[in-house]
């Protein structure tokens, strides 16, 4: 179990916050391309975006954020991107609601997602993908 609010928490948020921005502009990059270039539609485009992402997330935060040496790295693997498409369907939600309903700029309302996503990440993640 973990200790709410301990120091070694507090630098393993820090670490997911450091490996998600990075996320952010796989996300970001890829999404742009397929929304922009490829005119794919944006929801698509946004989930094509986060895929890359949360692949790319899984693998930085196995090796440093949580330092897993778990050798089953395909189910690992798998708890992780079963987190970040319940974290998709959270994302796509609040993007919906805010661009879609809100008006608001969809990058805009994405990076809000984002901010609200990685609350959820994290926690499951540090209690279950990655619970030792």
């Amino acid at each position: 179990m973990i200790h709410y609010f301990s120091r070694p928490l507090l630098y393993k948020f820090i670490k997911f916050g450091v490996v998600g921005f990075s996320g952010v502009v796989v996300d970001f990059g890829i999404t742009y391309l397929c929304k922009e270039y490829l005119k794919a539609q944006k929801y698509l485009a946004n989930g094509i975006g986060f895929t890359f992402a949360a692949t790319s997330n899984y693998y930085l935060n196995r090796i440093w954020t949580f330092q897993s040496h778990d050798p089953n790295i395909a189910m690992e693997y798998t708890r992780f991107l079963i987190v970040s498409m319940m974290g998709l369907g959270v994302s796509t939600f609040v993007i919906w609601l805010l661009n879609g309903k809100f008006k608001m700029n969809f990058y805009v309302a994405k990076l809000f997602a984002i901010g609200m996503v990685t609350v959820w990440n994290f926690f499951v993640n540090i209690l279950y993908t990655f619970a030792t």
